[in-house]
């Protein structure tokens, strides 16, 4: 995740107030530390990964940039398996950069995670431009298209895409 991306989850995290968040994919923490630095001092961030590896690496950069250990939970383990055992409206927000393939089913779990008032965000929702290109039609492509749309008819969310990075696809939940 580059600046501009990491500055908005900041910027996104600040303005919900965010105490609680999930995070789908922890990578190299580059993105967590972001969402750290803008919730509340107290706030705690929930991140899965497969890989246990990258939550070693994770925990490193947390705690050399000075992040409490209280302030961060690293799960191992397949999202879809972890997320439905998260409390219901218990997170702020919910940033998800896992598995293109399963960003419906990833919609489906953070929109019962995030509380009313809460923000949902996608990465890579321009997926290096593939989006726009009808002649892309991998089954990724194809998936964060379906991600759109899901979430421009749901009434119940008010979104905007982003072109920060390769796109985030930020979602307010409304009721």
């Amino acid at each position: 995740m580059g600046a501009g991306g990491g500055a908005t989850l900041r910027l996104l995290a600040s303005l919900v107030g965010a105490k609680a968040v999930a995070e789908v994919g922890t990578g190299t923490g580059v993105s967590g530390l972001w969402l750290l630095r803008g919730m509340s001092a107290d706030g705690v961030l929930t991140s899965v990964d497969l890989e246990a590896e990258h939550q070693r690496h994770a925990r490193e950069v947390f705690l050399a940039a000075g992040i409490p250990s209280q302030r961060f939970r690293l799960i191992a383990g397949s999202a879809l398996d972890v997320m439905p055992r998260l409390t219901d409206a218990g997170y702020d927000l919910v940033f998800v950069d896992g598995d293109k393939a399963e960003y419906g089913e990833y919609l489906e779990q953070a929109l019962r995670l995030v509380r009313p008032g809460g923000v949902i965000v996608f990465d890579n929702a321009l997926w290096h431009d593939r989006v726009a290109d009808p002649a892309q039609r991998d089954a990724e492509t194809q998936a964060v298209r379906d991600l759109l749309e899901q979430v421009r008819v749901d009434e119940d969310l008010r979104a905007a895409l982003l072109p920060v990075g390769d796109g985030l696809l930020a979602a307010q939940r409304l009721a």
